[in-house]
C-alpha cells in the first residue's frame, strides 16, 4: 500500500501517463484497511461504487474452453478480469472525488456473473477524507 504523500488529491506529475499520480495508478488512495496509520479521518462520505459489465468474445469464450481441456492459466480471461478490476476501480476514484473525498477506505471487489455471456466487476468501499496526525 502507498501512503499518501504531500497534499491531496495527488497531483499528476509531469511526463507521467494519464492515470498515475504520484506512483499510484488512481488519482486518490484506495485502501483495503478500515483506517490509515498517521492519518486520521475527518470526514466520511459513506459508500461509492464503480461498476463494470464485461461481455466475452466468442473467439476469447472457445479458446478459454480449449485450454481449460488441457489445463493451465487461461490468460484472455485473466487479462479481462484484470482490465475490468482497473476500471472499476476508475469509476470508484471518479465518484469518491465527486464527494471531496481523498480516499477510499474498506475497498472490496465483488464478482458476478450475468447470463453466462458476462460478467460484473463491483469495486465499492467507504469515502472519506483524510489529514496526517500533524495537521490537526
Amino acid at each position: 500500500m502507498n501512503q499518501p504523500q504531500g497534499q491531496y488529491p495527488p497531483q499528476q506529475q509531469q511526463g507521467q501517463q494519464p492515470g498515475a499520480f504520484q506512483g499510484q495508478r488512481y488519482p486518490i488512495l484506495l485502501s483495503t484497511m478500515n483506517d490509515l496509520p498517521g492519518y486520521e479521518v475527518v470526514r466520511v462520505f459513506g459508500e461509492v461504487f464503480g461498476l463494470t459489465v464485461r461481455s466475452r468474445n466468442m473467439f476469447s469464450t472457445m479458446g478459454a474452453g480449449f485450454k481449460a481441456m488441457a489445463g493451465g492459466e487461461l490468460k484472455g480471461l485473466s487479462k479481462l478480469l484484470s482490465d475490468s478490476r482497473h476500471e472499476a476501480l476508475g469509476r470508484l476514484s471518479e465518484e469518491a472525488m465527486a464527494f471531496g473525498a481523498n480516499a477510499v477506505l474498506a475497498l472490496r471487489f465483488d464478482c458476478n456473473e450475468i447470463a453466462q455471456t458476462a460478467s460484473e466487476i463491483a469495486a465499492y468501499g467507504t469515502a472519506v477524507y483524510v489529514v496526517p496526525h500533524t495537521q490537526r
